[in-house]
């Protein structure tokens, strides 16, 4: 653990075009999670609740807040948001409609690559898959992988019900 505590990671840059375009997180991150969740709704609509970047708080991450939009929900736009008084800086990294959505961004000193996947359930419902990695010096001491696994139950938990509202 003690090597971990001072893991770096890739450079941003790295982990936005060799990870989060190739469909992976840092696997060497000390902090990683991935949940997976069955919404009684179809793809399209999950799609579209996830990508609603402005509503966010209601559809994703309750307490999100100050979202910024520098060029819209685009490949390799950027974007801000303030959750829990951390500011990340982030761009997307992937949008392919509607199966997969992915970003990277720094908060804390942590680089992070977060990842939805979507997928389709025989039944007109849809799988969503989501995994984190982060990593950044010492940031093991103030966020852990039980904290991060809290965050991506209730991500999924808001997603959830958003779209199946």
């Amino acid at each position: 653990m003690p090597n971990s505590l001072f893991y770096t990671g890739p450079s941003l840059a790295v982990l936005h075009e060799e990870y989060a375009k190739k469909g992976r997180i840092d696997d060497r991150a000390a902090i990683q999670g991935r949940r997976e969740a069955v919404i009684a709704a179809p793809i399209d609509l999950v799609w579209q609740k996830l990508t609603d970047v402005a509503r966010w708080d209601t559809n994703l991450e309750p307490g999100v807040k100050d979202i910024q939009l520098d060029q819209g929900v685009t490949v390799d736009g950027r974007f801000t948001r303030v959750k829990s008084g951390a500011k990340m800086k982030a761009r997307f990294a992937v949008l392919e409609a509607p199966r997969e959505i992915a970003w990277t961004g720094a908060a804390f000193g942590a680089k992070v690559v977060h990842r939805f996947v979507l997928e389709s359930t025989d039944d007109d419902s849809t799988r969503v898959t989501v995994e984190e990695s982060m990593a950044g010096p010492l940031f093991g001491l103030i966020f852990n992988n039980k904290k991060l696994d809290a965050v991506l139950v209730e991500s999924l938990a808001t997603l959830k019900q958003a779209s199946e509202a």
